[in-house]
């Protein structure tokens, strides 16, 4: 079951933005997140959850899409994202986040694939325009936007030999390859 998770949790960056993610169900993803392990135990993560359209209108420009597909700029108007997790760090508990924001970030994505949602872990934030947009206090420090919603695209992983190319691309359909190393190249020893 979590190998089926694991492969149908890409990094889905068009969506059909008509349809919702309940509030109900953005919590559902948090609560996974404050579930799992924590640097010294210290769940130093707070998080601002977007469901409106009217806030994630505030939250998308402040985002960049996609680095390796330098012609697109991301997704058009009913593409977008219907809604959006902002993992913080609270600086009043800890000035060190350690891997905490990406263990977080990436079960609360397998999550929403169980619900038959997708998303996207962007660290390419525009902080300042973020924080000002959203009135965010200074003492939460920005670390990740999770881009969530019903996938729009096509994704296909391809198996690459050693030395080719890693970066992703979309076709002339737009199916989104993902390039992957090969099992055999990433274990060194055994």
């Amino acid at each position: 079951m979590i190998e089926e998770l694991v492969l149908k949790s890409r990094s889905v960056r068009r969506f059909y933005q008509d349809v919702p993610i309940s509030q109900d169900t953005l919590t559902w993803l948090v609560n996974l997140a404050r579930l799992t392990p924590s640097a010294a135990n210290l769940q130093p993560l707070k998080y601002i959850l977007s469901n409106e359209p009217v806030r994630n209108a505030l939250i998308f420009p402040c985002l960049a899409w996609a680095g390796y597909l330098k012609d697109w700029p991301g997704p058009a108007e009913g593409e977008r994202p219907s809604a959006y997790i902002l993992v913080l760090g609270d600086t009043g508990i800890s000035k060190n986040f350690w891997c905490d924001h990406g263990i977080v970030s990436q079960t609360m994505l397998l999550g929403a694939r169980e619900q038959g949602f997708g998303g996207c872990i962007i660290a390419s934030i525009k902080k300042d325009e973020l924080r000002k947009a959203l009135e965010i206090p200074e003492k939460y420090e920005i670390l990740l936007a999770l881009a969530l919603g019903k996938p729009k695209e096509e994704i296909i992983i391809k198996e690459i030999d050693d030395g080719e190319s890693i970066k992703y691309w979309r076709d002339e359909r737009q199916v989104h390859y993902v390039p992957k190393r090969k099992l055999d190249d990433i274990i060194i020893m055994r």
